[in-house]
């Protein structure tokens, strides 16, 4: 969907237009502090470029049109060549459009284009000396930009020695990871910074900074290769006349970072259709990305094209930039909600001034923990950079504390349990009420009759709060022991459903112990993970004798995530004895209990894994609407398929990812299933290699 352009009605808001625009951009480019975030920014910046082509003798000569960098940026090392911004599309009709504007210019249609992701980070000119990297400088203002080779060696991809001793220049980009983005935030607040509002924030400040007492890793992707004036000639005249593909493939033979390395990798395409189609793959896995990305970038892949079309003052002709929908806005922290989960944790969050993000309007964002509010440093009041990327939670990125007036105010924490006044458990970053799951018992039981967890048909919210309030339920273990002439006596509970809650109840004691693990509730523990565990003790007696060392060998639990499981499952003891004293089944049906080490060298015994199943050493995921003998299978009851099989089953896919079975409507995991060559399952395919696992 094309931006649409900010509305200036007279001369005066033009020009109010203009400066707003220079100075979000000068803030933007030097230290990533702007007030506007890049989809406000750019519609600015067309609201302005449509007066201007109906004003052309008002144009004023601040007017970030036709200017590097909003025309705001300046630097003291000049460029050997240009290094120029690009122009922006927002739609397939503008990119055909600019596809035949190119067309036209060098006379004939384009052959071949390249297609790269647009890395949302800091451009720069790396310049190489015989192999040897000397100097790192910014984009600036395009013609010169500001030194900044006291950044070399804290840049990961752009290495300090070449693997050929060759004089070049490679340009690219220089971001923080989503991971690398968190570390720095930690280092800086805790030397007493303000956390960095978001990643390129983080990238534009970090590469700048000197003689800090801390560093903090970025990445580089190099978008480009091209000669300095002292380059060998015969080497200068190949790089002049190379495709940009192959230039790419050069700078990663030469050992710098391209986009190359990632899920979506740089490629070419003959016509606008594939173009097309290579942008829609892009940014159906652009949540996923371990890094952000604001567009996609095309050019004429030959050098020909290229030299054919030229470049403005501003802008080369052969490129554009094809922009996707902001996935993060500026807006203002009203609040912040306590709610109390069913396991009884404390969890904030964020109220927000509404504000639209990629189609939909956000009004809350979760905040993780009040450790987490303290060291981004949030108050009420703050202007906030709010990140939503496809269908995760929006959350909070960080205050954009050079907008505070000084009327915001502290957040507090509450000192007693918002829901039921107990007090609080504050030992962990996560509080906890003092009563846990009886804080929130409706939520816990409900929970725990849920079809993926003990599957109790009739026993829904309305059912539990009439069982809890009436004393007859006090925990889970109470519903295995209600009596028939107990539940008559309730309202509105006849015999045929009393008989049914009951025959329910008696079907959910024989539930398999992954199940029963799961309407447990334990903390770090979801389907999945009580799959795991379930599979790999067999039972509960095995499970509750394991040690932190011992339950970390369950894929996927690390040594955070052991002795917080450990310290719980001994906390729910008394829990766990009332429901096998109440005949619940405690056993995983086809699972043995694991053999220590030394017992298995000396009898050979096989693990799980080891005996076999079609899916062994598999990573599998499931999208779409499944079919034929799958059909009726909920998507939990295909996960624990893809367990008894032997596989591990995964909610995204990743160059890991091993097979996607994908039904009717598969989209987006389907799409980068076939972007990684992953192998491809249909719903009936994927039936026929399971059989003698389904039930």
């Amino acid at each position: 969907m094309t931006t649409p352009a900010a509305v200036i009605v007279d001369e005066a808001a033009y020009a109010q237009a203009v400066e707003d625009a220079v100075n979000a951009s000068a803030a933007y480019y030097a230290s990533g502090t702007s007030a506007l975030d890049d989809e406000t920014y750019d519609r600015l910046v067309r609201g302005i470029a449509a007066w201007e082509a109906a004003h052309p003798d008002q144009v004023l000569p601040d007017s970030p049109t036709g200017k590097v960098a909003g025309g705001a940026v300046e630097g003291d090392v000049p460029h050997t060549v240009a290094m120029l911004s690009l122009d922006n599309v927002f739609s397939p009709e503008e990119f055909t459009a600019w596809t035949a504007s190119l067309a036209r210019r060098i006379g004939h249609q384009v052959e071949r284009f390249s297609v790269e992701p647009k890395l949302d980070g800091l451009a720069i000119a790396a310049r190489y000396t015989r192999g040897r990297l000397t100097k790192l400088i910014t984009r600036g203002d395009g013609t010169a930009g500001e030194d900044v080779s006291h950044s070399i060696g804290t840049i990961e991809g752009l290495p300090r020695e070449l693997t050929e001793p060759v004089t070049v220049e490679v340009r690219g980009e220089v971001l923080m990871t989503t991971a690398q983005f968190e570390q720095a935030n930690e280092v800086r607040t805790a030397h007493g910074g303000q956390p960095f509002a978001n990643p390129r924030n983080a990238a534009a400040g970090t590469l700048r900074a000197k003689e800090r007492a801390y560093t903090v890793p970025m990445t580089f992707f190099g978008y480009g290769l091209l000669a300095l004036p002292d380059t060998d000639t015969t080497l200068a005249k190949q790089l002049g006349e190379r495709a940009h593909s192959d230039l790419m493939a050069q700078a990663a033979a030469l050992g710098v970072n391209t986009t190359a390395t990632t899920a979506v990798p740089g490629i070419t395409s003959e016509t606008v259709e594939e173009v097309l189609a290579r942008v829609k793959e892009i940014a159906a896995v652009r949540a996923e990305l371990p890094f952000g990305i604001d567009g996609i970038v095309i050019k004429a892949d030959l050098a020909a094209d290229q030299q054919a079309a030229g470049a403005g003052t501003r802008a080369p002709r052969w490129a554009i930039a094809y922009k996707l929908p902001a996935v993060e806005k500026i807006t203002r922290l009203l609040d912040v909600e306590w709610n109390v989960g069913r396991t009884g944790i404390i969890a904030p969050r964020a109220v927000l001034e509404p504000v639209e993000i990629d189609g939909s309007t956000i009004t809350y964002a979760t905040l993780h923990n009040p450790a987490d509010i303290t060291r981004r440093d949030l108050r009420l009041g703050d202007h906030v950079m709010v990140r939503r990327a496809g269908d995760v939670i929006p959350r909070i990125e960080a205050p954009v504390a050079h907008l505070r007036t000084g009327d915001e105010q502290p957040i507090i924490f509450p000192e007693i349990c918002p829901r039921c006044g107990a007090s609080i458990d504050t030992s962990e970053q996560r509080w906890r009420c003092a009563n846990g799951r009886n804080c929130h018992l409706v939520a816990s039981l409900s929970y725990a009759a849920g079809r993926d967890q003990l599957d109790i048909e009739g026993l829904g919210a309305t059912r539990v709060i009439q069982l809890v309030e009436t004393g007859l339920v006090t925990d889970l273990a109470d519903l295995f022991t209600l009596t028939r002439d107990q539940l008559l006596a309730l309202e509105r509970m006849g015999e045929t459903s009393t008989d049914n809650l009951l025959a329910a109840i008696s079907a959910a004691k024989a539930q398999p112990l992954s199940r029963v693990l799961c309407a447990l509730g334990v903390r770090g523990t979801g389907r999945s993970m009580s799959r795991r565990i379930a599979r790999h003790f067999a039972t509960m007696d095995a499970i509750r004798a394991a040690d932190a060392e011992t339950m970390q060998q369950v894929e996927g639990i690390g040594t955070e995530k052991a002795p917080s499981i450990v310290a719980e499952l001994a906390e729910l003891a008394p829990l766990i004895d009332k429901l096998a004293a109440a005949g619940v089944n405690m056993t995983e049906p086809g699972a043995t209990p694991p053999v220590p080490a030394s017992d298995a060298a000396e009898s050979g015994s096989q693990t799980d894994d080891a005996q076999g199943g079609p899916l062994t050493g598999m990573t599998v995921v499931v999208t779409g609407t499944m079919t034929g003998p799958l059909e009726a299978l909920s998507r939990n009851q295909m996960n624990e398929l893809i367990e008894r099989a032997g596989g591990r089953s995964s909610s995204s896919v990743s160059k890991k990812t091993s097979l996607v079975v994908a039904g009717e409507g598969a989209g987006s995991k389907r799409t980068k299933a076939e972007t990684l060559g992953i192998r491809l399952a249909t719903p009936d395919e994927f039936a026929a290699l399971v059989a003698n696992h389904l039930n």
